[in-house]
C-alpha cells in the first residue's frame, strides 16, 4: 500500500478516534439523520439488504456482497469491527475501498459532520461518523445495491436510517449485556427495529421467545417473511477439501452442488440465509429461480476472513473470531466435526466486557490444551484473570499464560506439535486462535494475511 495513503489514513482515524467509541452509545437516531439529511439522504440512492443478529452477520453479509457480484451487480458493503485495518469497514465491488478512498471519504463528509456536532449536546460518535462515510461512499460509487451490516441492536444503530428492501435477522443470542440487557426477547425486539412497512424479512431460526418478537413486528409493519427450516434451508450438507459441498432449498427452488469455502454446520446455515435474501432482492420465488450456475461460482468465491480460516499448514493454525458463547459453541462444533486433530492447542486473548467464562467452557471439550493471552487492546482482559476463570473448567495442567500474541501463538505451535509417541499415524496437532476479533485480526497481521 502507498505509505503517504496509509499515513493519512492513520491522521484521518486518529481524528476518528477522538469521538465515542462503539462501547459508547447514546441512543438516538437524530444525530445520523441530520447528517444524512445534510449529504441529501445518500442511503436512499440504493435498495439496501440490511442484516441484523448477533452471530453471523458478518458472514452473511459477505456471502450476500459475493452472490450480489456474481450476479452482476455493482455493491457497497458496510461491516463492522474490522479485523486489521479500517478499511475493510467500506468496500466497493467486494472489495476493500482504498485508503485513499477511505481518506477521502471522510474529508467528503467532514465539515456535514461539524454542522451536526455544532447543533447537538452530544457529538457524533465514531460509528456515526463512518456510516456517514460508507452512505455517501456508496452513492458516489454509484452502486446497485447496499449490502449493510448493523453495528449493535437495530432500532437505534446508526444504520437504520436505511430503509431495507430485504432485513436479514441472523440468529439472536446473548452479547453485549451492558447495551442490550440479557432478556433475549428485549434483544430481539431492539433487532427486529430494522423491519420496515412493505420489506421482505429473511430469518434464520431462533429461540422461541425471539422469534415471537420478530413475527409481532412483522406484523405490526405489515412485512413479508421466508423462514429458515419452512421457506428456505440446508438440504444437504458434507465437508469437503477447503470446506462444504451443500444442497440448498431457496426460495426458488433447489440449488445443488454448491461449493462453499468456508467450515462449520452455522456457515452453511449463513449461506442457505444468504442465499434467500438475495432471490427476496430479485424477487424469486416458486415461479423463478436465479441462474444456477453463476450462484455456483459466486459461492465458490466467499472470502470471510477471521472466521475458521487457515493461516498455517504443518500444524495448521485457525483463526476464528468467535467472541460470545453462541459463536464459540459454533466454533467448537465446527472443530470437532470437520478436522481430525490428534492434538488441539487453544489461543485465547478476550475482552474484558466479554462472558470469557462462557467462551472457555464452550472450548473445553474439544481443546487439550490453552494458552492465555491478551490482545492491544485496552479493553483486554488481564490474561492471569483469565487463567483465574480457566482455572476451574480445564484445570490447573492444561493453561499456561503468555501475555504476548505472538508468544502465546509461538509457544501454541511448540504444544501442538508434542507428542508421547512419534510414530503416531493420525492426523497433527492444531492451533485455533480465538476469543476476539481483535485476537484474530492481530493473528492474521502475525501470518502476514493482507486485509479483506
Amino acid at each position: 500500500m502507498d505509505p503517504a495513503a496509509l499515513h493519512e489514513l492513520r491522521v484521518v482515524e486518529a481524528e476518528l478516534n477522538e469521538r465515542w467509541p462503539e462501547t459508547k452509545i447514546e441512543p438516538s437516531l437524530d444525530r445520523i439523520r441530520a447528517l444524512t439529511d445534510l449529504l441529501a439522504e445518500p442511503q436512499r440512492s440504493y435498495p439496501v439488504v440490511h442484516i441484523a443478529g448477533t452471530n453471523g452477520k458478518s458472514s452473511t453479509t459477505r456471502i450476500v456482497d459475493a452472490l450480489l457480484t456474481g450476479l452482476e451487480l455493482r455493491t457497497g458493503r458496510y461491516t463492522s469491527p474490522h479485523l486489521q485495518l479500517a478499511t475493510e469497514r467500506i468496500g466497493v465491488d467486494g472489495a476493500p475501498i482504498s485508503p485513499a478512498g477511505y481518506v477521502e471519504a471522510y474529508r467528503d463528509v467532514a465539515p456535514y459532520v461539524s454542522i451536526v456536532d455544532s447543533q447537538s449536546d452530544v457529538k457524533m460518535s465514531k460509528f456515526e461518523v463512518l456510516t456517514g462515510m460508507a452512505f455517501a461512499a456508496f452513492a458516489d460509487a454509484p452502486v446497485d445495491a447496499g449490502v449493510i451490516e448493523v453495528g449493535l441492536g437495530g432500532s437505534w444503530d446508526a444504520t437504520n436510517v436505511a430503509d431495507a428492501k430485504v432485513a436479514v435477522i441472523c440468529p439472536v443470542a446473548l452479547d453485549h449485556a451492558e447495551y442490550l440487557g440479557t432478556d433475549l426477547a428485549g434483544i430481539a425486539r431492539e433487532k427486529a427495529g430494522i423491519i420496515k412497512p412493505e420489506s421482505i424479512v429473511v430469518l434464520a431460526s431462533q429461540p422461541a421467545e425471539a422469534q415471537q418478537e420478530i413475527m409481532n413486528r412483522i406484523a405490526e409493519v405489515d412485512a413479508t417473511v421466508a423462514r429458515e427450516g419452512q421457506e428456505f434451508g440446508v438440504l444437504e450438507r458434507t465437508v469437503a477439501v477447503g470446506g462444504q459441498l451443500l444442497k440448498l432449498q431457496g426460495l426458488g427452488g433447489v440449488y445443488d452442488e454448491i461449493f462453499l469455502p468456508l467450515h462449520g454446520e452455522h456457515q452453511a446455515r449463513n449461506a442457505a440465509l444468504g442465499l434467500a435474501a438475495v432471490e427476496a432482492f430479485f424477487g424469486a420465488g416458486a415461479e423463478r429461480q436465479l441462474d444456477v450456475e453463476r450462484i455456483r461460482s459466486a459461492f465458490a468465491s466467499v472470502i470471510v476472513p477471521g472466521r475458521l480460516e487457515r493461516v498455517r499448514a504443518a500444524p495448521t493454525v485457525l483463526v476464528d473470531a468467535a467472541h460470545n458463547p453462541h459463536g464459540t459453541r459454533a466454533l467448537a462444533d465446527a472443530l470437532s466435526s470437520e478436522f481430525s486433530f490428534r492434538k488441539l492447542v487453544a489461543v485465547v486473548g478476550v475482552l474484558g466486557d466479554k462472558d470469557a467464562r462462557g467462551i472457555l467452557a464452550e472450548l473445553e471439550p474439544v481443546v487439550e490444551e490453552l494458552v492465555l493471552t491478551r490482545n492491544s487492546s485496552p479493553r483486554s482482559l488481564d490474561p492471569d484473570e483469565l487463567a483465574g476463570i480457566a482455572l476451574d473448567i480445564f484445570g490447573q495442567d492444561r493453561i499456561m499464560v503468555e501475555p504476548r500474541l505472538d508468544n502465546a501463538v509461538e509457544q501454541a505451535i511448540q504444544l501442538a506439535e508434542e507428542t508421547d509417541d512419534p510414530g503416531e499415524s493420525v492426523s497433527g496437532g492444531g492451533v485455533v486462535i480465538t476469543g476476539s476479533v481483535v485476537t484474530a485480526g492481530e493473528a492474521r497481521a502475525l501470518f502476514g494475511k493482507e486485509p479483506a
